[in-house]
């Protein structure tokens, strides 16, 4: 169908790394693919959701240009914690999406930037009205 995301592409100057990264941060399956410089990365099909979806907003981080995938995780705070640990950064901290989840946005070790989200209705509820 016309309009369908189909794939995702994380760009960096060691890819050898970023596939170690991300199979230890997000439990992804990598591997090169021979002959090429191209590294095939899945999302488990345990995690994988038949359907995608989105939204538009303001910018997340000022100045990024391009689109922002967010890649759900147990826990926001471990994996924010796992990321610095493996060399790469939290560069927005957590913040909530009231009664939905918590997020925060990362960058992997080549400064790529996505998004970490928890979710949990109980996040920063808003005051039920009188």
């Amino acid at each position: 169908m016309s309009g369908s995301v189909t794939h995702f592409e994380v760009y960096g100057d060691n890819p050898d790394r970023l596939a170690v990264f991300y199979q230890r941060v997000l439990g992804w399956e990598t591997e090169r693919m021979p002959g090429v410089a191209y590294w095939r990365a899945r999302v488990p099909s345990e995690a994988a959701q038949p359907l995608v979806s989105g939204g538009i907003a303001y910018r997340a981080v000022p100045g990024f240009n391009g689109w922002l995938m967010y890649a759900q995780v147990a826990s926001v705070d471990h994996t924010a914690a796992l990321i610095t640990e493996l060399g790469g950064a939290v560069v927005r901290p957590k913040t909530a999406v009231p009664r939905t989840a918590w997020v925060t946005i990362v960058s992997d070790p080549e400064k790529n930037i996505f998004g970490i989200w928890e979710p949990d209705p109980n996040a920063f509820p808003m005051p039920e009205p009188d």
